[in-house]
């Protein structure tokens, strides 16, 4: 039983394909890719500099739309100095930037809807964030520690924020 749960753990921040520096997990089903980690434990060195999501990829002759930044996808990059999330974006998880204190620059396209809680907890070198009219919902601990923070733009769209999500700004 042992050897089963140490298999999973190893599979559970699993990618499907990497292409041009970027991981994916790919459903298969609606054709729609998610930006994921590396490899959760050791995911540090995994994204580094200038990181360009494109709104679609190809593999093995299917293309698939990306739609989402997946839980953890940047989770401690600290040397990922700027992102910038194509439109094709609805959702940015859980924990997706967490700990990416080089961040300093981040673009947030129309497109996405929420923000998922902690998703840009303890990036302190963020300095602004313009969150689009189309975002509804700013999750719990969602800038907390972003002690670098100095403006903020939060639009009237925006009817759900968690608790502590601007705490120690």
């Amino acid at each position: 039983m042992t050897v089963l749960l140490a298999l999973f753990s190893l599979n559970a921040f699993a990618y499907d394909v990497k292409i041009e520096g970027i991981y994916y997990n790919l459903n298969k089903t609606d054709k729609t890719a998610s930006v994921t980690c590396y490899d959760y434990w050791s995911n540090s060195s995994a994204y580094e500099g200038d990181v360009t999501a494109p709104q679609e990829i190809t593999y093995n002759e299917v293309t698939y739309s990306v739609t989402s930044i997946g839980d953890k996808a940047f989770h401690g990059c600290r040397g990922l100095t700027s992102v910038t999330i194509p439109n094709s974006v609805t959702s940015i998880g859980g924990s997706a930037f967490r700990d990416c204190s080089g961040l300093t620059s981040v673009t947030i396209p129309n497109s996405v809807t929420s923000i998922g809680g902690s998703a840009f907890r303890d990036c302190s070198g963020l300095t602004s964030v313009t969150i689009p009219n189309s975002v509804t919902s700013i999750g719990s601990w969602a800038f907390e520690g972003c002690s670098g923070l100095t403006s903020i733009t939060i639009p009237n769209s925006v009817t759900s924020i968690g608790g502590s999500a601007f705490e120690g700004c």
